[in-house]
């Protein structure tokens, strides 16, 4: 078996011919990977930031930055409760 993290540009891959193996080997890679990176004077790379550019056209743009001073919120929230509510409603 092997494995890889997802979602950071950096790779750190493990493998192990079972399950506690594979997770003792993904824990030695991350600690490797975070060593590595303390040597290198590099900040170790996150998978989420909790930020992304989101395009959209100008229409939309206008109606959520409408609605967001209509209702006394930042544009930034609006579209995170909306997306919010998107996944919520996409899961069930």
């Amino acid at each position: 078996m092997h494995g890889k993290l997802l979602g950071i540009r950096d790779a750190i891959v493990y493998e192990g011919p079972d399950v506690d193996s594979l997770e003792s080997n993904f824990r030695a890679a991350v600690d490797e990977y975070l060593a590595f990176c303390a040597e290198e004077c590099k900040i170790p790379d996150q998978p989420f930031k909790g930020s992304f550019n989101v395009r959209v056209g100008p229409d939309l743009h206008k109606q959520a930055a409408l609605f967001a001073e209509e209702h006394n919120q930042k544009l930034n929230a609006v579209v995170s409760k909306a997306l919010e509510e998107f996944l919520v409603q996409a899961n069930t």
